[in-house]
């Protein structure tokens, strides 16, 4: 079973860069995994409702298009539900024993997501009430991934 990661923007900062690589090399050891950027939008400034809903559309559009139909989407949304290390770790692990393609967690951009993607998502998760840049959200999405493997496994888990 795949696992990939479409997110909205590149990662800038070096230090994400070299968190995301480390954990991406944990990960190969338990799955084949991917994570895809889709190029920004450039946000319009002044930006009138119907522009951010022409946004929002042209994003869904690039995530949609990098998605099959037999893929189980999940999305990350402040309004999902929030899960335990322990939730996550048997929510991957059911994920991983269904039957689909491969398992796809999204993250939008930074004026969420269009309604399309919602309608899409077959889960829709939160990694808190707390709020996180997009770089931040990748990491840690990773690191939480990685830690449901190391869960499920009876592994030990240190850093």
């Amino acid at each position: 079973m795949k696992i990939k990661v479409i997110a909205i923007g590149k990662i800038k900062e070096d230090y994400w860069r070299v968190a995301i690589k480390n954990y991406l090399n944990r990960l190969s050891l338990y799955t084949t995994f991917e994570v895809v950027e889709i190029k920004e939008e450039p946000i319009p400034t002044p930006l009138t409702p119907l522009l951010e809903v022409k946004y929002k559309l042209k994003e869904g559009s690039k995530i949609l298009n990098k998605i099959k139909k037999d893929d189980f989407v999940v999305l990350l949304d402040p309004k999902g539900v929030a899960k335990d290390s322990i939730q996550f770790s048997q929510f991957v692990d059911e994920l991983l024993m269904i039957s689909k393609k491969q398992i796809i967690f999204v993250i939008g951009g930074s004026l969420g997501l269009s309604p399309e993607v919602l309608l899409r998502a077959n889960e829709v998760i939160s990694l808190g009430k707390l709020t996180f840049t997009h770089q931040m959200a990748r990491v840690i999405l990773l690191e939480q991934i990685y830690r449901a493997f190391k869960i499920k496994r009876g592994e030990t888990y240190h850093k």
